[in-house]
């Protein structure tokens, strides 16, 4: 019998891709070469406590601790990369520093970049691109994951590119984390891989594959999706969420879009319980987005 796996069901099905971003606006990358376990942070052959410490730093300030390689687990040899960034739209930044240790990760404030505040790292000015590749989490993850981090890997943008632990969003894989801007991009195979990257450096969003921006709600999202794709405006700062107002399953957002003010419903749907990750025990509801009330 063919193992189940969530990311052709979801393929199958036509679940869409818009408003799927996990929302999250600080992350924090901590280089680790070695094998991450099904939950990275608690699994991993981390020093003696650092991984619990990691994870309840993560949950108290609100920051995205993840797990980062370099595709096939190449490093530079006696230091570790760490890389904090925050997603704010234009706002944006992202910055990096070398650890002689990982075990060092202990003195960096992320309380501070909970806040949206420096860390006090050096700036960076490239944007990054994290893979997900967490195969221990889910093995779409690995089986559609690595693939697309080697060609990138292998490509012009080799140097912008890491493997990443779980980003959310398994049945999309594989999946795509570009910061410093939390765009999240799903269904991303090798064969179109530099064209998501190269998108990425032309300040340009590869609208087929955008799953959102995490620094939105999810119904924001999807709003700022259809309306670029309506009005065929693919440049990073094209469209602006400014404002949005939810009452049960209906969202209202106002953006503003190509030089006018958009106005637009988003609605919230649950399809039938379907098996969402490859791990899951039990169904669960499929969630879309119908974006309504924009003239084309």
């Amino acid at each position: 019998m063919t193992a189940f796996r969530c990311a052709a069901a979801s393929l199958e099905r036509e679940d869409d891709l818009a408003g799927t971003a996990s929302t999250v606006r600080s992350f924090l990358l901590v280089e680790h070469q070695g094998s991450w376990g099904a939950d990275a942070l608690r699994d991993a052959r981390l020093p003696d406590g650092l991984g619990d410490h990691l994870a309840r730093s993560g949950r108290a300030t609100g920051v995205r601790i993840l797990l980062v390689r370099r595709p096939g687990r190449r490093a530079e040899r006696g230091r570790v990369r760490v890389f904090a960034a925050r997603a704010a739209g234009a706002d944006s930044w992202l910055e990096t520093a070398w650890l002689d240790v990982v075990d060092d990760v202990r003195d960096l404030d992320v309380r501070a970049l909970g806040a949206g505040r420096s860390m006090g790292l050096d700036p960076h000015s490239d944007p990054l691109i994290a893979v997900c590749t967490h195969g221990r989490h889910d093995a779409c993850c690995a089986e559609r994951g690595r693939p697309v981090a080697l060609a990138l890997a292998e490509s012009r943008h080799g140097d912008a590119v890491w493997e990443c632990s779980h980003i959310g969003g398994d049945r999309f894989a594989g999946n795509l984390l570009v910061l410093p801007r939390g765009l999240y991009y799903g269904r991303v195979e090798p064969s179109t891989a530099v064209e998501v990257a190269d998108a990425v450096v032309d300040g340009r969003l590869a609208l087929d594959r955008l799953r959102g921006r995490s620094d939105l709600a999810m119904p924001v999202q999807a709003a700022e999706i259809e309306v670029r794709r309506r009005l065929g405006l693919a440049g990073l700062d094209d469209v602006r969420p400014t404002a949005a107002r939810t009452q049960g399953e209906l969202t209202s957002v106002s953006l503003e879009a190509g030089g006018r003010t958009v106005e637009v419903r988003v609605r919230r749907v649950l399809e039938p319980a379907q098996r969402l990750t490859c791990g899951a025990l039990r169904d669960s509801p499929v969630p879309r987005w119908e974006v309504e009330g924009l003239d084309s």
